[in-house]
């Protein structure tokens, strides 16, 4: 059946040639109608997320503590959670460097293994985050482990100008844009002016007139909140600090400034409100920069959606916004990642074509035969869109470009494995249509046999086969299916089509090729047939 349909291709080359560019470029046409989105990672299920609190700043550890246990019970009547753990006065943020936070807390939550599990773990976040969502009295983030190297969030604009408090208006009138957009969550700005403040401002003159200056009253007020080491006292060899300040009652009330006395030279206590003035406010919590200029950021998680879906939108939804002079809008986070990883596996693709190609052309001494070997790369493309389009799955631009890159070397060896066996049998004196039949049929079962080798080896990866001992049962869909199941998909479905392809339309190419060659040249067929002493033509298998 074969070796006629190879026979009936080798007549109708146009027909064949051109119905498969067809093929090539309505594939392209068609999953880009209908393709299922664009993601860095796959999105598996995860086996833990964290909950990040952030309480207004200056809040003790206590209130922190109290806070947290609210949120504990919001979370223990939920399935699936095996424990969790909650950790006060730290912070998750690298840029706190471990530092003490009291006011952030995290409780990490961990699920069963997913056999066990009555249902997705996506879904039980989910209920988390609504039982969480609009509980007063702190900031709540919800981050799943996700596959892949850690990313920034799928949404973050960094927002860059020379004044803070203009970028966070800014970034208040960007997340009010943005807000109802759906799969949109966690939406947050790092612009926060809610740090407690006691500004006190010295009137120099008053001071003078009553025998103080700056550096006195600084250093009383100083003492006063924060302590003065007045001696040591030892006991044995352990020594302790004796430090001097108001009673704790006293500190933890701000009225208490306001009554405080600065004893001035003469020895005669001065009301601190006779030389200063006290105001209570807001102050920034930090300030951030980023080349030099102040930066303000707003970031934010998707949720039921891709993330490349969600920025798009938030893309749109910002393209009229209009900002200040001097004021610029940037994407960052996820995205920049991405950005950077499809510049890499791009390059590292061509990079590894090019090497074959300079090895092909090395073995074969022309530059014909590898260009018709290097389309059947191309031709592979048609059967990872089709897997993709049918198995419903996300274009990875980590997983699904290894796949391709992988790819790109398996079918390259078929097709050489076909023509340079042909090559072998025109040699031996056989014309060259009569050389690619012969070549095809007696390479088929190897061919075949590679191909199906390596898609049934990938079959248990993709799908996620395994056997549970525990259950002594077969399980299909394992916990790392979804991480690996683009990478498989692209193998399986471009290997399939591209070795039928190579056994079908190489050979049509190459017929064609020549000819065309023949006829640029003044050459005729018989003149490359070149037999050579001893040799013998095979007989057909």
């Amino acid at each position: 059946m074969y070796e006629s349909t190879l026979r009936y291709v080798l007549k109708h080359r146009f027909l064949t040639i051109s119905g498969t560019v067809a093929i090539l470029i309505l594939s392209f046409i068609v999953y880009g109608m209908f393709n299922n989105g664009v993601e860095f990672f796959p999105k598996i299920e995860p086996q833990q997320t964290s909950v990040n609190i952030t309480m207004p700043s200056g809040t003790n550890i206590e209130k922190t503590n109290e806070f947290t246990k609210i949120v504990e019970q919001k979370i223990k009547p939920y399935d699936d959670i095996e424990y969790y753990v909650s950790n006060v006065g730290s912070s998750t943020n690298p840029m706190d460097f471990g530092g003490s936070t009291s006011n952030k807390s995290t409780v990490t939550v961990n699920f069963y293994d997913k056999l066990d599990r009555k249902r997705s773990s996506f879904e039980a976040v989910e209920d988390i985050r609504k039982a969480l969502d609009g509980l007063p009295g702190g900031d709540i983030v919800i981050q799943s482990q996700t596959g892949g190297p850690p990313t920034g969030p799928p949404v973050n604009i960094e927002l860059s100008g020379d004044d803070f408090i203009q970028l966070g208006l800014i970034a208040e009138q960007i997340k009010l844009q943005i807000k109802e957009i759906p799969g949109l969550t966690d939406l947050k700005s790092d612009f926060n002016e809610s740090r407690p403040e006691i500004k006190i401002t010295i009137d120099r003159e008053k001071a003078a007139l009553y025998k103080l200056n700056t550096a006195s009253i600084a250093s009383n007020i100083r003492t006063a909140i924060t302590g003065t080491e007045a001696s040591k006292f030892r006991v044995g060899e352990d020594e302790y600090d004796i430090t001097v300040r108001l009673d704790k009652s006293q500190r933890d009330n701000v009225t208490a400034i306001e009554n405080l006395y600065i004893p001035n030279k003469d020895g005669i206590n001065i009301p601190i409100t006779s030389v200063a003035k006290i105001d209570f406010s807001g102050g920034l919590e930090a300030i951030n920069r980023k080349d030099s200029r102040r930066v303000v950021t707003v970031s934010a998680n998707a949720e039921g959606r891709l993330g490349n879906d969600v920025l798009k939108d938030v893309m749109a939804k910002l393209k009229d916004f209009k900002l200040p002079d001097g004021y610029l809008i940037t994407y960052t986070g996820e995205s920049e990642d991405q950005e950077e990883a499809s510049a890499f596996l791009g390059q590292a693709f061509l990079l590894s074509l090019l090497l074959i190609f300079l090895f092909m052309v090395m073995e074969f001494n022309s530059l014909r035969t590898p260009l018709i070997i290097m389309f059947s790369v191309l031709l592979s493309l048609i059967g990872v869109f089709f897997g993709l389009l049918v198995t419903q799955t996300p274009f990875g631009i980590m997983m699904t470009g290894i796949g391709v890159i992988s790819l790109g070397g398996i079918v390259v060896r078929n097709a050489i494995v076909l023509l340079d066996f042909q090559k072998e049998l025109v040699k031996r004196g056989l014309s060259r249509d009569e050389a690619l039949i012969q070549s095809g049929v007696i390479r088929l079962r190897p061919v075949f046999l590679t191909a199906a080798c390596t898609i049934l080896g990938l079959v248990p990866l993709t799908t996620g086969v395994d056997f549970d001992w525990r259950t002594l049962s077969w399980v299909i869909g394992g916990e790392n299916t979804a991480f690996w199941r683009p990478m498989g998909v692209a193998i399986i479905f471009g290997l399939s089509v591209s070795t039928f392809l190579t056994l079908v339309v190489i050979p049509a190419i190459f017929s064609w090729v020549d000819d065309v060659i023949l006829k640029l040249t003044g050459k005729k067929k018989k003149d490359l047939i070149k037999p050579v002493a001893g040799d013998e033509a095979p007989a057909k298998a």
